[in-house]
């Protein structure tokens, strides 16, 4: 529409296994069915129950139509046995996010990612995120995003470091949005710059 964003291309936001996209109702169902598990809430405060499920997406799906880029709902493009049976299968969102909360180090941008618990161990949160790197850097010309997750939170770390992104030991934080004394409280902090991401793809 007149004034609004600029549509990220959708070439940016697709890999050989997986495109980012816009929320659809559809996809309600199953991002609550993840956000109700506790093995993938683990490094949270609690699961959120549908009502509180649905809106999170509502949020994420109204940011995205406003600023044009988000948490991407993920969709698979391919079967997870390489057969293509579950194409375009919902499992979770990727994406930016510009955060709300009073960070000790904002305003930022933000990378993130929160899949299903069948379509883990696959390198499909690594995959997507780069897409969003790339958006980010190319698209948005942003200078750095940052990650940042629970201290026990070494799954999440992982992946930040797949990705390139650097550790900030001594940014470590207590996430202001969980209460005071939970076990994921600390927080650590990654960076990635352009320059050293640009460094990293000549690199690969």
């Amino acid at each position: 529409m007149p004034g609004g964003p600029a549509p990220i291309d959708p070439a940016l936001l697709r890999s050989p296994r997986l495109r980012l996209r816009q929320w659809t109702p559809a996809d309600r169902a199953p991002f609550a069915a993840l956000n109700a598990d506790p093995v993938v809430m683990e490094h949270f405060p609690a699961p959120l129950d549908r009502a509180q499920s649905d809106a999170m997406a509502d949020r994420i799906e109204a940011l995205i139509d406003r600023q044009g880029w988000g948490f991407w709902a993920a969709e698979l493009l391919e079967g997870l046995d390489g057969a293509g049976t579950s194409g375009g299968t919902f499992m979770g969102f990727i994406g930016l996010h510009r955060p709300t909360a009073p960070l000790p180090f904002a305003p930022c941008v933000e990378i993130g990612w929160r899949l299903a618990r069948p379509f883990w161990g696959r390198g499909l949160a690594t995959e997507g995120a780069r897409l969003a790197l790339r958006v980010g850097f190319e698209a948005l010309g942003l200078e750095e995003i940052v990650a940042f997750t629970a201290q026990r939170n070494r799954r999440s770390q992982a992946v930040m470091e797949r990705l390139g992104m650097h550790g900030s030991p001594s940014e470590a934080f207590e996430h202001p949005s969980v209460p005071e004394g939970h076990a994921v409280r600390p927080h650590v902090l990654y960076r990635l710059t352009r320059t050293v991401w640009r460094v990293s793809l000549q690199e690969a």
